[in-house]
């Protein structure tokens, strides 16, 4: 050790000055944000809320998880497979006429080498035209539009009675452009797909086009049905089979990449914007992809979330009226603290939303630390010096 005595007085007076220095500057020392107690101040000041503090319970993580979720099931109300598809302008017909006797309409002649004693004939394949009817010769045109194949061989028969002997139809619809859905975006073959009598089912469309070419829970579902359109994460179309309905005539089903992501600022092993694992990570494995919680930094209760909250979910939790709002969304800071045993069992299933922020403010105990490695900064080389002086006298 050594005395003050053996420490030149120009070299205290110094020291003197510089710790006066430091400590006049310790308010403004570099920090990553604010701690805990600074934003628990902010929440009100001057009579005006800022946002909305909610500390993370059980109770606030059953209204989160109770929370209606966009889906299928509620805005497509017409669950059942469609009816049997009728005909529709454009649609691509063969018809074919059988007779009971050979000398009739369609009754191939003795001599005729393709087709001799033929009973029957098949019409060339023809398009339905935009006045709702086809061509049967003899027949005349036939309307088909809006009515089934079976509806059209009736008509077709009357038409011919009395003309072919005991004549016989069938009606068949080679291609169809009504009784179709569409299936596009980030999908391996977007096309309009024909629909099954028996009836498809949304993934078997998706299927049916080659698949999804992204990841399922950095992708979803929009169905647009006539006015109504929803969206909803194809991990809930593959997990719940209520939304797996059926397609309806018409459908488009569009495929969209949707990347999610939760950015991690202050004391954790990784500040960065952070890529959902999957569809909706919880806080805990939020906190885990962002390295956790520095031991010699972080303070364990001061680990916050920010979000703009909807609405409905923030006046269930106790919205503030007077905090402002944007667009019907609400400024909401959840608060956890993992000092609390039991915070952890809520973090677990607390859901983590796109474009959430997280972060966790530096212990107290931190800017003290900053302060003294600044102060040993600037006076351990004087100090330093003085020692190594006083023992080369």
């Amino acid at each position: 050790m050594f005395s003050r005595s053996r420490i030149p007085p120009r070299t205290l007076d110094c020291l003197a000055m510089v710790v006066g220095l430091a400590l006049a500057g310790c308010g403004t020392l570099p920090t990553a944000g604010p701690t805990a107690s600074q934003i628990l101040d902010q929440e009100a000041q001057n009579n005006e809320a800022h946002f909305t503090l909610i500390n993370v319970d059980q109770r606030v993580v059953a209204t989160q998880l109770a929370t209606p979720q966009a889906n299928f099931h509620s805005r497509f109300p017409l669950h059942r497979a469609p009816p049997e598809p009728t005909i529709g302008i454009g649609d691509s017909l063969v018809v074919s006429i059988w007779e009971a006797a050979s000398g009739g309409l369609f009754s191939a002649a003795p001599g005729d080498q393709l087709a001799p004693g033929s009973h029957s004939v098949v019409l060339p394949e023809q398009m339905v035209g935009r006045d709702g009817a086809i061509s049967v010769p003899f027949a005349g045109r036939i309307p088909v539009a809006g009515r089934l194949p079976v509806e059209v061989q009736r008509s077709i028969e009357q038409r011919l009675s009395g003309k072919a002997i005991d004549p016989q139809a069938i009606v068949s619809v080679i291609h169809s452009v009504n009784n179709t859905a569409t299936v596009t975006g980030e999908i391996v073959k977007g096309e309009r797909l024909p629909l099954s009598l028996k009836g498809d089912r949304l993934l078997d469309l998706i299927a049916m086009a080659g698949g999804a070419k992204t990841p399922v829970y950095e992708t979803s579902i929009r169905l647009s049905r006539g006015p109504v359109t929803a969206t909803i994460p194809m991990e809930a179309l593959v997990s719940d089979p209520a939304e797996n309905i059926y397609a309806q005539p018409g459908d488009v089903l569009t495929v969209v990449r949707t990347p999610q992501s939760f950015t991690v600022l202050g004391a954790t092993g990784q500040n960065n914007e952070i890529d959902f694992p999957r569809a909706q990570p919880s806080l805990i494995e939020a906190l885990a992809k962002a390295g956790g919680l520095q031991d010699f930094r972080s303070d364990s209760a001061g680990v916050f979330l920010f979000r703009w909250e909807s609405s409905t979910i923030a006046e269930a939790l106790g919205y503030e009226r007077n905090a402002p709002a944007l667009d019907g969304e609400i400024p909401v800071v959840y608060r956890l603290d993992l000092g609390d045993a039991k915070s952890y069992f809520a973090a677990e299933h607390f859901p983590v939303k796109d474009k959430d922020v997280i972060y966790v403010a530096n212990a107290s105990s931190t800017e003290l630390q900053k302060f003294l490695a600044i102060i040993n900064g600037l006076t351990g080389p004087a100090v330093t010096g003085a020692v190594i002086k006083n023992a080369t006298q």
